[in-house]
């Protein structure tokens, strides 16, 4: 399955309570994005919350913005992307 970076800018901040109703915010994004057979990895977020980088898996990058679209999360771009790490060379 393909993996993809996905920028998002969130101009007044990205605000997830860290109560049930956060989790249960997740988790709608969760359900949501299974509907276009798309998984959220997970994200990084700067430190003002303006911007998050999300890794998606999912069968296209229409799948992705679907999923998005279900959810109201912007989508600024969304990237293919593979691992690279300093391991890739183990052994060599």
């Amino acid at each position: 399955m393909p993996r993809y970076l996905v920028q998002r800018t969130f101009p007044d901040g990205l605000e997830i309570p860290t109560t049930s109703e956060g989790a249960r915010g997740c988790l709608g994004v969760v359900d949501a994005n299974a509907t276009q057979g798309v998984t959220w990895v997970h994200s990084y977020v700067t430190d003002d919350k303006s911007l998050t980088y999300c890794i998606y898996d999912g069968p296209s990058p229409d799948a992705v913005r679907s999923a998005a679209s279900l959810t109201g999360l912007p989508v600024d771009t969304i990237t293919e992307v593979r691992v690279l790490d300093p391991y890739f060379y183990h052994g060599a």
